[in-house]
């Protein structure tokens, strides 16, 4: 049996920067996530994707914030069971939870937190016959490694940030990018938009819209995509098609626990620091929902930290917490040390 303070359901940025921040009120963390690596998306799906929202970083690699992430939280040496999915939980007689792994591996702690992102996933594929045909042969529907792109004819369908931000970045990368979506519009980042539309005038990312790729050529691998545009069919030729609409996720073994489910999340009472339907569990990030919801990588930080201190008053009833700034505090280790904030930053306080 693996016990812990708190027993955090998913590895991905939520779930990494709660243990620091459980870290920091001394409650030890140990995480379950069925990736054999933790990070989540983020290192599973696009470790080389840039990310712009992150406080204090004006882009950062999706895997260089998971190292990150990883980097801050060892010091308060969390316990990982990587591999291994969620499967069923137990409430105890002293209000406890034991939730056991696919594989039969038992924790134990008082307060769960479920940082799940979108759950278990799978990209969604248009409708396009004899698609898989072509899977790994010219289609893919994540990039992990840029450099598979280089100097390659590149042909990107979606309307979203993802399709808008992989454009721009390999526009660097492959020989020829060119970005397809039905609508003139697109749902991703303004700034984006602007961006693509830069790139298109300097000739470094072709866009066609209002269209859609509708077939696939090739023999042994992918040759060219047939692309119809208000009924016009043309034959553009390429090396690579990457169509990028998003994700479906699946709750999976924890939709059957009990908590209260909405639009395929899990629903929490954020006035109760993201508290589920059963007292003790909570849920973080991406796989959570409440009124305002916006599923961004910052906002998951932000819950995470108000998770923890709810946390703390379950495992230290009647214990009174005071608030301390790292800037001015430092950062009290488990070994006792004490790292100490730089004096200049102290003094500027002062």
């Amino acid at each position: 049996m693996i016990k812990t303070d708190i027993l955090i359901i998913g590895a991905g940025p939520t779930g990494l920067f709660a243990v620091f921040e459980a870290g920091l009120l001394k409650l030890k963390c140990h995480l379950i996530d069925a990736l054999p690596q933790p990070g989540g998306q983020c290192s599973e799906i696009y470790p080389k994707k840039p990310i712009y929202d992150i406080p204090g970083f004006p882009e950062i690699l999706a895997g260089d914030l998971t190292r990150n992430l990883l980097e801050q939280g060892k010091q308060f040496e969390p316990g990982f069971t990587l591999g291994e999915r969620a499967e069923t939980i137990e409430k105890q007689d002293d209000g406890s939870f034991i939730v056991t792994t696919n594989k039969g591996t038992k924790h134990q702690a008082p307060v769960v937190a479920i940082a799940g992102g979108l759950g278990s996933f799978e990209p969604r594929k248009p409708a396009i016959d004899g698609i898989e045909n072509y899977e790994d042969k010219g289609v893919e529907y994540f990039i992990k490694d840029p450099e598979i792109y280089r100097n390659k004819r590149v042909v990107i369908s979606g309307g979203g940030d993802s399709a808008l931000d992989w454009s721009i970045f390999l526009a660097d990368v492959a020989s020829e990018v060119t970005l397809i979506h039905r609508r003139n519009e697109f749902r991703g980042a303004l700034d984006s938009v602007e961006k693509v539309g830069e790139l298109r005038a300097l000739g470094k990312i072709n866009l066609i819209t209002p269209s859609e790729v509708t077939g696939l050529i090739g023999k042994d691998k992918l040759e060219a995509v047939v692309v119809t545009t208000e009924g016009d069919e043309t034959i553009l030729e390429t090396d690579h098609f990457i169509p990028l609409f998003g994700l479906s996720p699946k709750l999976g073994p924890i939709a059957d626990w009990g908590l209260e489910i909405e639009k395929n999340a899990i629903k929490v009472d954020n006035s109760l620091n993201y508290q589920t339907n059963i007292p003790g569990i909570f849920a973080i990030g991406d796989v959570n929902i409440y009124p305002e919801k916006l599923k961004l990588i910052l906002c998951g930080f932000h819950e995470a930290t108000l998770m923890c201190q709810a946390a703390y008053r379950i495992i230290n009833p009647g214990k009174r917490y005071v608030l301390k700034y790292t800037t001015v505090s430092g950062i009290d280790g488990f070994d006792g040390t004490r790292k100490e904030a730089p004096k200049a930053v102290v003094q500027s306080i002062q």
